[in-house]
């Protein structure tokens, strides 16, 4: 049996996808997994057992007639998608895949022919899109993984200890976000550092896109934290992560990255809300301000609809400070 799961959304929703791989490798043994993921699954992926094949899609490079044609040749039988895009639906419709399972509120969703329910209700992304599964012949609930997996070689693993981190007990901080208005303040992340760097050692961690603000941050800060920001790729990232002491972190990628190596996280809200479902799933604290403009979008924006971001503005380093405190107490 050939089964295909289609995931081309952004890194945060891959990571949140690798434990549905892992559930159906444990549903079907036997069967060969393919997953459709954007470049970056190349880095999410990288030791996973549960994926024979990985298909590479960059809709901005890659003709997505191309792609169909690559998968019609596969001659899947099941093809699976928690990512709710339109070309999804279509192309694996014209895949000729017999089985097409996706979620109700998917763009074309009449193209599947079986259709989970989706809400915003406050379901965890991990418990919604175990939902798919639920169509399969093998179904078995006590067979689902529930926590998202990432597999670092020895290799990587010991990166953190490129930067002498293996003799002391670090917390990350990520202060980046692919939206603006989903970063918290940058006065609000140097008082942060700097009231943690009285007991911790401190390491910021991003990618390039993350540097400027990271910047404008340190220029407040009267500290000296150990900024790694844009000189990590990925998987160096996933190593700091997993051998810190916490991570504090926007509503962003690195939260889940925390979740899968069960690192302690502080997930700090603005636009976006725990409704959504991209929380925590274990060993976190969510810092928020209950506001009636929250929330503004599934993803946040560039700029505040209202102009004010109090959402950010309102949370304080003291409030971040003692969720961090509760949460490794």
């Amino acid at each position: 049996m050939k089964i295909l799961v289609w995931q081309t959304a952004f890194l945060g929703d891959l990571i949140l996808s690798t434990h549905l791989f892992a559930s159906i490798k444990a549903l079907y043994p036997e069967s060969q997994l393919h997953v459709i993921a954007k470049p970056f699954g190349k880095d999410v992926l990288r030791n996973n057992p549960y994926v024979d094949k990985l298909i590479v899609f960059d809709k901005n490079k890659q003709s997505t007639l191309s792609l169909i044609k690559q998968l019609r040749a596969e001659k899947y039988d099941i093809a699976v998608s928690p990512h709710r895009s339109h070309r999804a639906s279509y192309s694996l419709f014209l895949s000729k895949i017999p089985i097409r399972i996706g979620f109700d509120k998917a763009g074309f969703s009449f193209l599947y022919t079986k259709k989970a329910q989706h809400k915003f209700d406050g379901t965890h992304e991990i418990d919604r899109n175990l939902q798919l599964l639920k169509f399969l012949d093998k179904y078995d609930k006590k067979k689902l993984i529930k926590y998202p997996q990432l597999f670092l070689d020895e290799m990587e693993d010991q990166f953190y200890k490129k930067y002498g981190l293996e003799s002391r007990r670090y917390v990350a901080v990520a202060p980046g976000s692919k939206w603006k208005t989903k970063r918290w303040t940058k006065e609000g992340f140097a008082q942060l550092i700097d009231k943690l760097s009285k007991t911790e050692e401190v390491v910021i961690i991003g990618s390039n896109e993350d540097a400027d603000f990271t910047k404008e941050i340190l220029k407040l800060s009267k500290s000296n934290p150990l900024n790694l920001v844009g000189k990590t790729n990925l998987r160096e990232s996933f190593s700091i992560i997993k051998h810190a002491k916490a991570l504090i972190s926007n509503d962003s990628a690195p939260v889940h990255m925390a979740v899968a190596f069960n690192t302690p996280v502080v997930d700090i809200y603005g636009p976006t809300v725990t409704d959504f479902g991209f929380y925590p799933y274990r060993n976190g604290i969510v810092v928020e301000v209950p506001l009636e403009c929250r929330p503004c979008g599934l993803h946040g924006h560039n700029q505040c609809p209202i102009k004010t971001h109090q959402c950010m503005k309102d949370i304080t380093a003291d409030m971040v400070l003692q969720a961090y405190e509760k949460l490794v107490s």
